[in-house]
């Protein structure tokens, strides 16, 4: 069953084709990997699969909705963590977790049971004073408070050290295996391994999708360190 499906999809700034047709689909409980250098159109692609940014032509619907006329029903399916920990650095996890159970519509008490789900050590804690790993639990548990049906993460272990990584993949796994779909940008090309699939782009197009396995076969890379490599040397883009 396919969760997301994306058509032809396209966005131009004027002339600059940041997002040039992609089409490819995820299918429900798979951790979908999307790579590619600084400029390849990652971001963009993201920002209208989440609703966040409307396309210059082409479809998509993610959780069975389409993301140019129903981006609200949209964002109430899917979650979303990036690279910066969207958290009030100023307030505490608490308080973060009751802001956001609010606005994702949970009542005080699903928000309670949420609370009770955390560390009780980390309640308390002004999410600005927290260790880099631990702001990104938060973010995670934060971002999966409503129960989605689809995660986005952009570059979401940024900066963590490679054990904290390892037990975040870890958690990623539990939730696929609950059937939690993860969409999944990531510089470390060790963590593409993870991934079920991976669509890897090159100046707003995919130059590539498959297993990490098949990739590596098909361009006779020995690691995905290696089939970055060649295909991200034949972008123009910065």
């Amino acid at each position: 069953m396919n969760v997301i499906e994306v058509n032809g999809l396209s966005k131009h700034f004027g002339s600059f084709k940041a997002v040039d047709d992609i089409t490819f689909d995820v299918k429900k409980g798979e951790i979908f990997g999307f790579l590619g250098a600084n400029g390849a159109g990652k971001t963009t692609a993201m920002r209208m699969l989440t609703g966040l940014l409307v396309a210059t032509s082409g479809n998509a619907t993610v959780a069975g909705y389409d993301v140019n006329r129903e981006p609200e029903r949209v964002k109430a399916r899917i979650g979303y963590m990036s690279q910066k920990f969207s958290l009030y650095e100023d307030l505490t996890v608490a308080e973060n977790v009751t802001l956001f159970g609010g606005i994702y519509g949970l009542s005080d008490e699903q928000i309670r049971e949420k609370l009770l789900e955390m560390e009780p050590a980390s309640l308390k804690s002004l999410v600005g004073s927290l260790p880099l790993g631990w702001k990104q639990k938060v973010s995670f548990a934060t971002a999966m408070l409503h129960d989605p049906a689809i995660v986005f993460l952009d570059e979401p272990t940024g900066g963590v050290d490679p054990i904290t990584r390892r037990q975040f993949w870890n958690r990623l796994y539990e939730e696929a295996d609950r059937g939690v779909t993860l969409f999944v940008t990531t510089h470390y090309m060790d963590e593409a391994e993870y991934c079920d699939r991976i669509a890897m782009m090159v100046d707003g197009r995919i130059a590539a999708i498959g297993t990490p396995a098949e990739l590596k076969s098909n361009l006779n890379a020995a690691s995905m360190d290696e089939v970055f490599v060649k295909l991200a040397r034949g972008g123009v883009r910065s």
